[in-house]
Formats: C-alpha cells, sequence, structure tokens
C-alpha cells in the first residue's frame, strides 16, 4: 500500500490580494490615523505662545555704565512690553530696543552710525517713500530731536527717523504711525541710576 500525502495547495489565503484591495487598505489606514489625529486634537487646550517681557532699563543701565549714550523710551505705553535689546559696542556702536503694543504689533528704536538710506533699506524696505514728518508737541520739554522725517513702505510699516549727537536714529514698525509716535516722545538718554 502506498501512502499518499494530500498536495497543498498553490493558492494564497482566504482572500484575493490585487491593487485595489492595497488601495482600500492604505486610505482607510490614513483615514483612521487622521481621525485619531483630530480626536486627540479637540482635548488639547489652544497653545499661545506670549514672548517673554525683558527688562529694557537694566541693560540700557549697563550699555551707559559702558561708555554708551543710548536713546530709549523713559517708559512704555500701558500693556507694551520690552520684547529684547541688542547692544553691539565698538568704534561703530549700535543699540536696538524691540517692543510689542498691546495689541502685538511690532516697534523697534535702533541707534546706529550709518546712514539713513542704508538703515531704512534693511528694516523698513528697500523701496521706502517718504511721509510726511513729525514734530514732537512742545510740553515734551526736551526730546533727543524735534523734529523727525517720516517713512513708509507699501506693506504697512513706518517709521520716523533722526539724527542724534551724530547718530540715526530710527523708530520703525508695523504698529500704527501714532504708537510710533507716542515712543519718539518718550526717547530719553538720560542716565539710570
Amino acid at each position: 500500500m502506498s501512502t499518499q500525502q494530500p498536495q497543498q495547495s498553490e493558492r494564497p489565503g482566504r482572500y484575493q490580494r490585487s491593487a485595489v484591495g492595497l488601495v482600500t487598505s492604505l486610505v482607510v489606514t490614513v483615514v483612521a490615523i487622521g481621525g485619531l489625529l483630530y480626536f486627540m486634537g479637540a482635548f488639547r487646550p489652544d497653545f499661545e505662545v506670549k514672548p517673554e517681557a525683558v527688562d529694557y532699563v537694566e541693560i540700557v543701565q549697563s550699555a551707559q555704565q559702558a561708555g554708551l549714550t543710548p536713546v530709549y523710551p523713559d517708559a512704555l505705553p500701558k500693556g507694551w512690553i520690552s520684547t529684547g535689546v541688542d547692544v553691539e559696542p565698538g568704534d561703530h556702536p549700535v543699540v536696538m530696543v524691540r517692543l510689542l503694543t498691546d495689541n502685538g504689533k511690532f516697534v523697534a528704536v535702533r541707534q546706529e552710525d550709518a546712514s539713513l538710506t542704508a538703515m531704512l533699506s534693511q528694516w523698513v524696505d528697500e523701496d521706502t517713500e517718504t511721509r510726511p514728518g513729525y514734530t514732537v508737541p512742545a510740553e515734551v520739554a526736551s526730546p533727543v530731536a524735534r523734529d523727525w522725517k517720516g517713512y513708509a513702505d507699501a506693506g504697512g510699516d513706518s517709521a520716523y527717523a533722526a539724527d542724534v549727537a551724530g547718530q540715526t536714529v530710527l523708530v520703525f514698525g508695523s504698529a500704527p504711525a501714532e504708537d510710533l509716535r507716542t515712543i519718539v516722545d518718550s526717547l530719553v538718554t538720560t542716565p539710570i541710576g
């Protein structure tokens, strides 16, 4: 007697494999992962990253102790914060105070021994247009400069510039021109201390 073993079928598993089946399983997987991510995001609180306030007065005081005469706002309007101060000492010192308004708009005060054209090109726009200037009101007893030239670009940024002790001071940003003028009125070089 001869025993024969049953022959195994050469067919794959219980279902037919096809390109349509593969695509369908990929689509189902992507939809399931997307649904899971949406579900997880629905219970996560919205994160609002607020910039950290910097004590600009302390940094300005350090710059003054190093022999510089920075131009800086003597006080900020309510709700405004300073987000940073750059001080670059040397033969051509640079001081820049960066601010955010209570509405989150950017304002900066940059003081540098550089041409106004170069500063406008770098910090506002290469195609800056001349706009009406600004004269600090008489009630501001001793401004760093009384008359300021006005500039703006097509994107909505504004700037005011003046010469202060042989250096160009540029007040610029995305904030409305009224906010820039508020900072211009508050600029001082008073020693802190």
